[in-house]
């Protein structure tokens, strides 16, 4: 059981989540309070579960452990709708509908109340360039950790960030 603390009050405890050789997936406890999953999802050399379908197989794999015990996944999901293909059972919106079935949603779509594909803040600007503007980066958490006035969610002014990435951060603040 190892420990690491990472800010004056907060302590983070590694999970071990088997990860089948999926990459880029950090499963972690907080304060021995929730859990957390940081997402970064890559091409992976896959040429069928690439980006979304890392994270879509990563869900099969714990989608119970999700639904049962408080987990937040957040992280580049290098994801949206607007790249859907019909012929995949786990594009985007699959993924957002099975995390819906466990009562997982989107912090930003439900205090915006914007639907996944029509995001007017975006969190990527490919190459830096603003005519080239997604939202691919996302923080799901369950609806009990949703309290009015309390949860919150921001992204980053891109004329403060641009300079550094090509990512804008998502900072949000949720109920434990």
């Amino acid at each position: 059981m190892k420990y690491r603390r990472a800010a004056e009050k907060t302590l983070i405890k590694e999970l071990d989540w088997k990860d089948d050789g999926l990459q880029l997936f950090l499963p972690c406890r907080i304060n021995d309070s929730f859990n957390l999953v940081a997402v970064w999802t890559k091409q992976a050399n896959s040429p069928n579960f690439r980006y979304i379908g890392q994270f879509w197989k990563y869900l099969q794999l714990h989608k119970e452990r999700i639904k049962n015990e408080k987990t937040v996944v957040c992280g580049d999901f290098n994801s949206n709708v607007i790249w859907d293909e019909w012929d995949r059972w786990w594009n985007h919106s699959d993924v957002v509908r099975e995390l819906g079935e466990i009562n997982i949603s989107s912090i930003y779509h439900k205090l915006y109340g914007e639907e996944q594909g029509k995001e007017t803040m975006p969190t990527l600007f490919m190459q830096r360039k603003r005519a080239k503007s997604y939202h691919i980066d996302y923080a799901f958490a369950p609806g009990n950790m949703f309290k009015k006035g309390k949860t919150l969610i921001r992204v980053g002014d891109p004329g403060t960030w641009l300079e550094h990435s090509d990512n804008m951060p998502v900072i949000f603040k949720i109920t434990c």
